[in-house]
């Protein structure tokens, strides 16, 4: 009986093994797939569904991109908007620009300007409401040192 490549490819696929032990597994369970994928978990005390959580994972990075991008990181000074970004290139800025994005956002608050976080709809984040607390907190600090 011989051994199919596409039946290798396919325990390669689900497992994540090498051609030979693909091939080992499909010749001990005479080409039964089922068979090959139990005896290559049993083996290798794998557990197959590992793959296709990379999968999912794939699926819900791409789900929460498309969320980012239609969330808005906004920056105002009184009714003037400053800055709107999506919150995924805001977030992309302060991993890769931390330094920058953390003295930016103080002395944004320390200017009086309001951040905001909204959605598509037009809703405030939660996290708005955090960043109302921070302002009042510099601008209270501010004004002590004007003093």
């Amino acid at each position: 009986m011989s051994i199919r490549l596409e039946d290798v490819d396919l325990i390669r696929k689900r497992t994540g093994v090498s051609y030979n032990d693909a091939k080992e597994a499909l010749e001990q369970c005479n080409n039964d797939l089922v068979e090959a994928l139990a005896y290559i978990e049993n083996k290798n005390n794998l557990k197959t569904n590992k793959v296709c959580c990379g999968e999912n994972l794939m699926s819900k990075s791409k789900d929460l991109i498309k969320k980012g991008n239609k969330t808005r990181f906004i920056l105002k000074k009184k009714d003037d908007v400053v800055l709107n970004l999506p919150v995924t290139i805001a977030g992309i800025v302060s991993i890769v620009a931390f330094p920058l994005a953390a003295t930016g956002l103080v002395l944004a608050l320390a200017t009086n300007h309001k951040v905001k976080i909204e959605k598509q709809n037009g809703e405030e984040v939660k996290t708005s409401e955090v960043f109302d607390k921070m302002s009042s907190a510099v601008n209270n600090v501010t004004n002590q040192f004007s003093k």
